[in-house]
């Protein structure tokens, strides 16, 4: 799945991960040393996060439900945890640097196009690749 920031017209992510479900929205990126350029995560139903046990900083775009930017977090540290966004619906992680390099911010408009879709069912993750 693509990630677009329509008011912007740009790209933030080719190779976007859902995590819908409760332990694959906890576990989220721990873990990882890195994000990959065009990588993203995407927490559904989603208000708040914590950057736990992660080994990166990271950049956060807190989601309602049609889209609209309603809060961004550059370049957060590990060790972290946010407020719960109020209207949040769902919270995009991006490598840091990539909400500052697109311009994006409270307001924009982000959309997502699928491509194709690889089901993880172990973990309860999608996996989405563009060709």
């Amino acid at each position: 799945m693509r990630l677009s920031n329509l008011t912007r017209n740009a790209l933030l992510a080719q190779n976007v991960r859902v995590a819908a479900n409760f332990w694959s929205r906890l576990k989220g990126l721990m873990g990882r040393r890195k994000m990959e350029h065009g990588e993203a995560l995407v927490l559904e139903k989603c208000r708040a996060v914590h950057t736990c046990f992660l080994r990166l900083h990271i950049d956060v775009a807190f989601l309602d439900e049609k889209g609209t930017v309603l809060k961004t977090l550059v370049n957060l540290p590990p060790y972290r945890f946010t407020m719960p966004v109020p209207g949040a619906r769902r919270v995009v992680e991006l490598p840091a640097g990539v909400l500052l390099k697109t311009g994006t911010v409270p307001g924009d408009t982000l959309s997502f196009s699928e491509k194709e879709v690889i089901r993880n069912e172990k973990n309860g993750a999608q996996n989405f690749h563009c060709h």
